[in-house]
């Protein structure tokens, strides 16, 4: 006989109610006594029971499924990751922090100068300590280099008889609210894919691995991903065309020694290694024509059959894992609230990451300048703050779905090039664009042209070094889309001044009025507001002036052409009056920014009496 089973019932209720209705219909001479106290109503609702709670499992292991219902932590974790997202369980806070030394003067060619052959560098990862809190600078200094992105502050500190003895030598780095902490594990026979965990309160994240035969492991956001970013530092010896606005070149690096971590609670930090092991021909060589089939099962006999390309860029075994060997770690443990110090209290500095750049120095003299290191926070340190809340994860996780980590619009070429790290050279402005192709020019390719500026130790605006293009172009290959091309051009720099008359009401010092109006062009033309391809709004610059107390009226505003090498501006003229439409003037039509390089100079006011 074909029962009529329903499969719509999801609760106690509903359950009880079908059975009846079931005995009912396919029972009815055999039981029949449906009142509360029955033995048959006790097996019917102990079976509705049953399928109460199994509904309720079945819904419940459904909705943890999707990170905007999952309720249980761990299963946020995961989807999380899943996702691309890494939880955060603590947020270290920030603080610029300054580092002096002293160094002794020479002379040269009659000019007293500063010797630095007595410069010292301090190593990354030093530790700078207040009386509650330590801090850590993540970049190494080196007091004898100087670049437009790291300048090196220089004043006399010590004269005698007139004539400077010893000079101060001031950087500035950037430092996070972190402690050191080391663990080390031991390792036997390989295993695929083995983890180990790190527990406890507050982790930032894993400093470095080294394993007791002295390799090096490298993070990377999956096992799949064979290259890193490598530094090598820019001396001529690594690059003949060496230039001090890029610390350090930019390469990639094929490793087989890495791991990834995540999270699985907030106290709780795994790590996991590939699969592999050193002998593995896949580790030791990169696929290619001649030794397709290597390692196969079918050895060279199918060399007529279609490989995925997958199988030729990325290896089978996603790195090695750990055998026979001890690996220590060293992770970064801090942050929250209490990181936040006053200004003027981190001054306590270790010097043990601190060395001299050159051997064979007077020892009296190395010593003092050894002893003149200090360090000190002017400002008060900020952001520090508690990990990842629940529902912080859940959010950030859905934000981050549409964004992914790549590159796939112009502008995401312009952020990526903007937010390449200051070691490699750093980017001051950024265009991206497609070229201007003629009629009888075609592409199929999808090619983008990024024009890029960096800037002198002085501040001005300057053509990218060559080596910082190549620094650039390594980034960004690791970001780019497959069918992309991007071009990188220097953008056109025009110098200009500034002119304005004025007429001031009575009763008000012109030449203070005349000095507030100067500072606050100086202020509009500040080059860090400017952008490639900003046209300058005359309308806007009346309205400014107008707003200054003690002005009347603005008469006029001219801008005018700097250029000339020899008088330190561009070497590119620019003609402002042609440009200039409806009270805006134009950029040229190749990407150019406006420059106002020397305000002193080159901002003329002048007080009319009518």
């Amino acid at each position: 006989m074909n029962r009529d089973i329903k499969y719509i019932n999801r609760d106690f209720s509903d359950f009880r109610q079908r059975l009846i209705e079931y005995t009912k219909t396919y029972f009815p001479n055999t039981y029949n006594d449906f009142s509360p106290t029955s033995p048959g109503m006790m097996f019917i609702e102990q079976s509705a029971y049953v399928g109460d709670v199994l509904s309720f499992y079945l819904d419940n292991q459904i909705q943890e499924n999707f990170i905007q219902y999952a309720q249980q932590n761990s299963n946020i974790y995961e989807l999380a990751y899943m996702f691309g997202y890494k939880p955060k369980t603590t947020t270290a806070a920030q603080v610029t922090l300054d580092f002096y030394q002293q160094v002794p003067a020479k002379t040269v060619s009659g000019v007293v100068v500063p010797d630095y052959d007595y410069a010292v560098t301090i190593n990354e990862n030093t530790t700078v300590s207040s009386a509650t809190t330590s801090f850590l600078i993540q970049d190494k200094i080196d007091f004898s280099a100087s670049s437009s992105q790291d300048t090196t502050d220089v004043s006399v500190y010590q004269v005698a008889a007139g004539v400077p003895q010893y000079f101060l030598l001031k950087k500035s780095r950037n430092a996070i609210s972190a402690a050191i902490n080391t663990q080390t594990f031991s390792f036997g026979d390989p295993q695929q894919f083995t983890t180990v965990n790190l527990s406890s309160n507050n982790i930032i994240k894993i400093l470095d691995i080294v394993d007791s035969d002295g390799n090096v492991w490298y993070e990377v956001d999956h096992l799949g991903q064979e290259m890193v970013l490598d530094s090598l530092k820019n001396t001529n010896v690594n690059d003949p065309n060496s230039t001090k606005d890029v610390p350090y070149l930019l390469r990639l690096k094929k490793v087989q020694h890495r791991f990834a971590t995540r999270f699985t609670s907030p106290t709780n930090l795994q790590i996991q290694f590939g699969a592999g092991n050193a002998n593995d021909i896949d580790e030791e060589i990169t696929p290619n024509a001649n030794n397709v089939g290597l390692g196969l099962p079918f050895k060279q006999t199918k060399l007529t059959t279609a490989y995925s390309p997958v199988n030729f860029l990325y290896s089978g075994t996603y790195g090695i894992s750990p055998s026979n060997t001890t690996l220590t770690v060293r992770y970064l443990t801090g942050g929250g609230v209490s990181s936040n110090v006053d200004s003027n209290t981190i001054t306590n500095l270790s010097t043990t990451n601190t060395r001299f750049n050159l051997t064979n120095l007077n020892p009296t003299t190395a010593n003092y300048v050894f002893a003149s290191l200090a360090a000190n926070n002017p400002d008060a340190a900020s952001g520090g703050k508690g990990g990842d809340t629940i529902e912080e994860i859940r959010q950030n996780t859905l934000m981050l779905v549409a964004s992914q980590n790549r590159s796939v619009t112009a502008d995401d070429y312009l952020i990526r090039a903007l937010s390449m790290p200051s070691d490699y050279g750093a980017v001051s402005k950024a265009f991206i664009q497609q070229p201007q192709l003629t009629d009888e020019q075609t592409s199929t390719i999808e090619t983008l042209s990024l024009y890029v500026l960096s800037q002198t130790s002085q501040g001005y605006l300057s053509n990218a070094s060559s080596t910082l293009k190549k620094n650039l172009r390594t980034y960004l290959s690791q970001y780019r889309m497959i069918g992309d091309t991007i071009e990188i051009r220097d953008a056109y720099i025009i110098n200009i001044g500034v002119n304005f008359d004025i007429i001031t009401y009575p009763n008000y010092n012109n030449n203070e009025v005349l000095l507030k109006c100067i500072n606050s062009v100086v202020d509009h033309f500040n080059t860090d507001k400017w952008q490639i391809n900003q046209p300058i709004m005359l309308r806007e610059l009346y309205g400014l002036l107008d707003k200054i107390p003690g002005v009347q009226t603005v008469k006029s505003i001219t801008i005018e052409n700097k250029a000339g090498t020899s008088l330190g501006y561009s070497q590119y003229s620019y003609d402002i009056e042609s440009a200039t439409q409806n009270m805006v003037i134009y950029p040229s039509l190749d990407p150019s920014i406006f420059e106002l390089r020397y305000p002193t100079t080159d901002i003329k006011g002048r007080v009319s009496q009518f």
